[in-house]
């Protein structure tokens, strides 16, 4: 999200209570207004489809099926999101920007033809009863959604944060009406409006890419694929970071007790999917506050040292500017303590009114607890990461990443061993376990700074 700071200084320059207000809404929206909108969307369909679409199990269906497109398309592009974003970043610094389309389109054309031929082998292979209409449709929205993963990073590293929350949420609209238009048409139907909803999306975002960098040599080029270019750790912190945070759903939705089948081989766990999905709503204080704090004041100062660093500056200067980065990183994780202990308390007293409204069993009401609490650790973690990217220790990032995706299924397991009354716990001391690694690993970083800076080059 580097960039983004820019816009928020400007909106804290003002020096007023709307210009807070700006700033932090702004933050929300960017950090958390694409994936908003994706849910509410599904939901939504699933609402308005309920009375129209015969039986209603096909809307449970339908939103079981994009959950699994969204999971799997996240993990299998995770092994390049990062790499490629890096490799882009690597190529503006040297002023090659007529490099990045054709690569851009290279990677393109490989991720098709590999998530074409893992869907085709899961859709045609192990779902042999499913309708052929059906398991198309599953193909290409699988398909379509690798790549908007692609596109949608290689647009943040642009900076251009409103355009994407703009095309997201048009082509989420877009996908209700036009799912809503197509819901008599059954399960087959609601897909087919997905599909052409994010198509429509990839065509947005395919647009501004080629607008921003222009392509005088080859259409395609595969140089990002190059050895010396290619970056095995954020292939790897990618695929493990997603991985980590889906590990313990797909657990709960293939263990017998908390799971039932859905269609085909897709399985779903209403005891445990609904109260994640309400945490994660939970967490939009939190991203708001770890992109005002860190991408403004961290960023400002870590500018400061690395140009002193290179410039020449005094060693005072150097350590003053080292002491006010390790400053702003405690502000940062503090206010997003506050924050996110704020929406626990908060769901702690709404959390009975708000499953009564939604006409879900209070039953649910411990798992949604813990689930929050987990959401929230979750932001402190995302934000830890982050400065760890800044400081270019993607060995470190790969172990807390490691560690995640270990102690998740782990803890994990252990709880759906000992049963209800601790569903939920893996995933939060998973997140806790690693947080508190990642602090404790940040603060030995920060204090070896100067040190790591100037001898190991």
């Amino acid at each position: 999200m580097a960039g983004i700071g820019f816009e928020l200084r400007r909106l804290l320059r003002k020096n007023t209570l709307v210009g807070l207000i700006e700033a932090y809404t702004y933050a929300g929206v960017i950090g958390s207004g694409p994936w908003v909108f994706s849910i509410v969307g599904i939901l939504l369909i699933g609402l308005f489809s309920t009375s129209v679409v015969v039986p209603v199990f096909l809307v449970t269906q339908f939103q079981t099926s994009v959950t699994y497109l969204v999971a799997s398309s996240l993990i299998l592009t995770g092994l390049v999101q990062l790499a490629f974003t890096r490799f882009v970043s690597d190529r503006l610094f040297e002023k090659k920007r007529d490099l990045i389309l054709p690569n851009l389109h290279g990677l393109l054309t490989l991720v098709i033809l590999i998530a074409s031929t893992l869907g085709t082998l899961a859709l045609f292979v192990l779902f042999p009863g499913l309708s052929i209409a059906y398991r198309l449709l599953m193909l290409a929205g699988f398909v379509l959604m690798c790549t908007v993963w692609i596109l949608t990073i290689l647009l943040s590293g642009m900076k251009r944060y409103k355009a994407i929350v703009l095309l997201f949420g048009l082509s989420y609209a877009l996908v209700v009406l036009l799912a809503l238009a197509l819901r008599p048409y059954g399960l087959e139907g609601l897909l087919a409006g997905f599909d052409i909803g994010n198509l429509v999306l990839l065509a947005g975002m395919w647009t501004l890419t080629v607008r921003e960098f222009s392509n005088k040599g080859a259409l395609v080029d595969f140089s990002f694929a190059r050895k010396e270019l290619a970056y095995p750790t954020l292939m790897a912190i990618g695929c493990l970071y997603n991985l980590a945070v889906w590990i313990d759903k797909f657990m709960f939705w293939y263990f017998p007790p908390t799971s039932q089948p859905i269609i085909g081989a897709l399985r779903a766990s209403l005891i445990y999917d609904l109260p994640v999905f309400l945490s994660y709503l939970s967490i939009i204080p939190g991203m708001a506050v770890f992109l005002v704090r860190i991408e403004t004041d961290f960023v400002e100062y870590y500018d400061k040292f690395y140009d002193a660093v290179r410039s020449g500056g005094s060693l005072e200067y150097i350590e003053n500017m080292r002491d006010e980065m390790v400053y702003s990183i405690q502000q940062g994780l503090s206010e997003i303590a506050k924050i996110q202990t704020l929406a626990v308390l908060t769901t702690f007293v709404a959390g009975p009114a708000l499953l009564q409204a939604l006409g879900i069993s209070e039953l649910y009401l411990p798992l949604l607890y813990v689930q929050v609490v987990g959401a929230g650790l979750q932001v402190g973690l995302m934000a830890v990461l982050n400065v760890f990217f800044y400081l270019d220790q993607r060995r470190i990032v790969l172990a807390l990443c490691v560690e995640f995706v270990v102690l998740n299924v782990l803890l994990t397991a252990a709880t759906l061993w000992f049963g209800a009354a601790l569903y939920g716990y893996g995933f939060t001391l998973a997140v806790l376990i690693t947080l508190c690694t990642g602090l404790a690993l940040l603060s030995r970083q920060l204090n070896r700074l100067e040190y790591e800076t100037f001898m190991l080059q």
